[in-house]
């Protein structure tokens, strides 16, 4: 027994002490209720304007008591289940998962290494890579697809992904409109909209228009997912130095002013309603005028933004594992390195983009398969030293004592795969044996799982019923 031990079980960070998480919020309520928004869909401005917010046009100013109601009626967990009904993740507290992202331009061709469009083909084969990694958590497209009618292609990309993994999906709609057959084709798995909403296996989501505005696409599919009870995220993505300002501080703010006047009207249409706040501030890169993936400034907002979620109490939407890079190679692993460990420590609780190249215009299946491994390695970082009778091992030093070894101590079979990480990709080997595998590179062996997953794992199918009902649909889109 210990008298007033404490003890750190995990790595401790913080970007944002209480007092700054106080000031970053008013400052933000100051911008909803004095600059104000732009919305541009009749229903909901209709709906703020009753609940007391000044309506001017289209230009709403939201009083800080209508931010802080729906703020405070918002579920602080989310829950994500497999399509057979599994719960496999807790969106909540520092709870992190990791997945890729949607809508590239294009994808790295895993046999050629060719940069080329994406086809339906290339989701199939993302969908079977993030069903085998152990800590990819979830499935999104991975691309836009070019060989299908353009209209339904993210209909074309749900139904990709449903038929390859089993794993919980993150995925958007064009419009409210296949947001419905989106819909349609979750309930021919689910059975019906109430096994849906006690299991879902899908969460939906919408973006707003930086600065400072949501385009009535965006909040129709917003109150569409409310209307329906499903996971919502809405997320804001604004460009430090030009659609925000230039300061790490300002740009957060932006984010939090649309994402949360976004919540306001999630919650205004079903309070109670599951909803995630979505965040992607990024720096500006002066030299290019692009968005940066890669910067520091891109870490330090996002756990700038996961720590407000925390201080709000509401899940969050975050970003790492991505690069500037234009290929799978140093500059690549060393952003996705950076990301994921901050994303991690900061305990974003659902974080895209994992695998994407030139500032997330570029999917990779091999740097996917890369992040995969770092993840793993970031898993154990953050997990810290246990500190306990069992890994004190106080016994087992005593008896093998000075001069010893405890290569074969049970103790060390008994702990050595709980304590030690092991990897999958990373080569630890000496030289001469790395050479007479024939010196292959970290991207290299990337690539080759990646090939040997798509043409070797067997996702578990689709029940029969189901596939006959969304294929149907399917055909007659």
């Amino acid at each position: 027994m210990r008298s007033n031990y404490k003890s750190n079980s995990t790595i401790q960070f913080k970007t944002l002490s209480r007092e700054q998480c106080d000031i970053l919020h008013y400052a933000t309520l100051e911008v909803l209720s004095d600059t104000g928004v732009i919305v541009q869909e009749k229903r909901s401005l209709e709906l703020l304007k009753k609940s007391g917010a000044f309506v001017n046009g289209n230009q709403v100013r939201i009083p800080p008591a209508l931010v802080e109601k729906a703020i405070s009626t918002t579920p602080s967990s989310v829950a994500l289940y497999d399509r057979k009904g599994n719960r496999k993740m807790r969106l909540e507290g520092e709870n992190f998962y990791f997945g890729p992202g949607p809508s590239t331009t294009y994808t790295i061709d895993p046999y050629t290494g060719e940069r080329r469009y994406p086809k339906k083909q290339d989701t199939r084969n993302a969908a079977k890579i993030i069903d085998a990694l152990p800590n990819i958590d979830f499935a999104m497209d991975f691309g836009t697809i070019k060989d299908v009618p353009t209209e339904i292609a993210d209909i074309h990309l749900l139904h990709a992904l449903l038929e390859n993994t089993t794993k919980p999906i993150i995925h958007w709609g064009f419009n409210a409109k296949n947001l419905e057959t989106i819909v349609d084709i979750c309930l021919a798995v689910a059975g019906d909209l109430e096994e849906l909403q006690k299991y879902p296996f899908i969460s939906l989501f919408s973006t707003s228009n930086t600065p400072l505005q949501h385009s009535e696409e965006a909040i129709e599919k917003l109150v569409f997912t409310a209307e329906k009870n499903l996971p919502a995220i809405y997320v804001s993505a604004p460009m430090a130095g030009g659609t925000s300002p230039v300061t790490l501080a300002g740009t957060v703010i932006v984010a939090l002013a649309e994402c949360l006047s976004g919540l306001v009207i999630h919650q205004l249409v079903r309070e109670g309603a599951p909803f995630v706040m979505g965040g992607v501030p990024a720096p500006t890169d002066m030299n290019t005028m692009v968005m940066s993936y890669g910067n520091p400034e891109f870490n330090l907002m996002h756990a700038a933004f996961a720590e407000m979620a925390h201080y709000y109490k509401i899940p969050m939407w975050g970003t790492a594992g991505c690069s500037d890079s234009k290929a799978l190679d140093e500059q690549s692993a060393i952003e996705a390195t950076a990301s994921i460990m901050m994303s991690a420590m900061s305990g974003a609780n659902l974080i895209h983009d994992v695998g994407y190249l030139e500032g997330g215009t570029t999917s990779s299946a091999g740097q996917l398969v890369m992040c995969d491994e770092i993840i793993g390695f970031v898993k154990r970082m953050v997990r810290g030293v246990e500190v306990n009778d069992v890994t004190l091992a106080l016994e087992v030093i005593k008896k093998v004592g000075p001069a010893g070894h405890f290569v074969t101590d049970e103790h060390t079979f008994n702990n050595f795969k709980r304590e030690l990480w092991i990897p999958k990709i990373l080569d630890k080997n000496q030289y001469q044996v790395w050479c007479d595998k024939g010196k292959i590179t970290c991207g290299e062996r990337a690539m080759e799982k990646a090939r040997y997953i798509i043409e070797n794992h067997i996702s578990e199918p689709l029940p029969e019923k189901a596939k006959v009902k969304i294929d149907a649909i399917i055909d007659r889109l």
